[in-house]
């Protein structure tokens, strides 16, 4: 394959572990690591001295009391224990999904404005007030997950007012999508940033993305006609906006007028958006956006299998143009959003190098991404950084969320 300008280096072609194809893995198997992930969250992350769930947790299952609590853990942590609890009926999961619930509704809402706080103090009060357009869409995703759990009306009135606020305040009336943050009071901010990783650009692919998400899964719980047509406004934006349609990338990083201004390219967010976006497709069920749109859902997962697969069957996470070089370390949540991405894939196209892929990869995250020992998935693999020395396995940016899901939906795509 020819390279494009500013494309990175081609790697080696990918290989299965030790050369021979892993055994395919069972709905069962993937309903067991869900467990896993389950009890793990249940037996270290719960803040018994102050409600909620902590706000960080270490790679050595030790608690930070001093951590912030921040909106996007918590509703993180709310979406999986409803969609754990609905997947497996485990009572156990209900429970935590209802204090999970209550906690975001008395200490992350905010009852003068509308919409979630972005951080709290491990006791509850606010510390940052901002309205990130990214954590108001968790905040919707999570609440709908947990209406479909509860048949709380009081839950979905929350999601709908929270997709209200968004719809009135967040759009660019003039040039379409999304803009990324506002002050308390949905008023304009200078540092839009969601994290000090991401530029300070107006507009970006991940906040699109996880609006498309909490979108879809709002229709699925409430088939209103304001909630149809705002999936497919962001369908139709990734479409027009987001999607390389020359090299089936992501362009991630957006001015007001939608030129790139991305450093690289991003696998894991290519192959998390290939399947979310089917989602949204199929949860729509608009025959000629499925027609058109489809085939790019594969292509997407087809260009992150050809160039992001190691030779232990892992996902690159990203490239970086002004090096013209890879990131080396394994994150867990590439490797969660790619599992799925890939069975998706084979779902819909019938090629069986995706169901390889997917198998191989599975063998990498069972054999160095899992902590079999201690719990949960590690942030990076063992080959990256030993076991006692790495990020935290419960924080600001990780929670149950990437994996639990992927083991969900792992699990339906084999069978369940």
């Amino acid at each position: 394959m020819s390279q494009s300008v500013g494309m990175p280096p081609m790697m080696k072609e990918p290989a299965a572990p030790n050369g021979v194809a892993a055994a395919l893995p069972t709905a069962e198997t993937f309903t067991k690591q869900l467990h896993c992930i389950a009890e793990w969250w249940l037996s270290y992350a719960q803040d018994q001295a102050h409600g909620g769930f902590y706000g960080e947790v270490g790679d050595n299952n030790v608690a930070r009391v001093d951590a912030e609590k921040g909106i996007v853990l918590n509703t993180r942590i709310l979406w999986f224990f409803s969609e754990a609890a609905v997947f497996t009926g485990n009572a156990d999961y209900r429970a935590a999904a209802e204090r999970s619930y209550h906690y975001l509704r008395d200490y992350f809402f905010d009852s003068k404005h509308g919409g979630f706080f972005w951080s709290l103090s491990p006791s509850g009060d606010v510390e940052q007030s901002k309205k990130q357009v990214y954590a108001q869409a968790f905040a919707v995703y999570a609440l709908a997950a947990y209406y479909e759990l509860s048949q709380d009306a009081d839950a979905l009135a929350m999601a709908l007012e929270c997709f209200d606020l968004i719809e009135a305040n967040c759009v660019d009336r003039d040039g379409e999508g999304y803009y990324e943050a506002y002050t308390r009071e949905w008023g304009k901010i200078d540092d839009v940033r969601l994290s000090e990783k991401d530029l300070n650009y107006p507009k970006t692919m991940n906040t699109h993305l996880h609006v498309l998400e909490a979108y879809t899964k709002l229709y699925q719980v409430h088939k209103a006609d304001k909630v149809a047509q705002a999936l497919a406004y962001g369908i139709d934006l990734f479409d027009k906006y987001m999607i390389d349609h020359d090299n089936y990338h992501l362009r991630m990083f957006l001015s007001d007028d939608w030129q790139d201004h991305s450093p690289g390219l991003t696998y894991g967010h290519d192959i998390e958006c290939s399947w979310l976006l089917y989602k949204a497709l199929d949860t729509l069920g608009d025959a000629e956006r499925n027609a058109r749109l489809v085939p790019v859902v594969i292509e997407l997962a087809k260009t992150c299998q050809r160039e992001a697969i190691r030779e232990r069957g892992d996902v690159v996470d990203a490239y970086d143009r002004a090096s013209n070089s890879y990131h080396s370390e394994r994150i867990w949540w590439v490797q969660a959003e790619a599992l799925v991405g890939f069975l998706v894939a084979y779902k819909l196209s019938d090629d069986k190098s995706f169901l390889t892929t997917a198998n191989n990869l599975w063998t990498f995250i069972d054999t160095y991404q899992i902590d079999h020992n201690k719990g949960e998935w590690r942030w990076h693999s063992t080959l990256d950084v030993p076991d006692g020395s790495r990020d935290y396995k419960a924080g600001f940016w990780k929670g149950p969320y990437h994996n639990g899901r992927a083991m969900i939906e792992a699990a339906k795509l084999l069978g369940v």
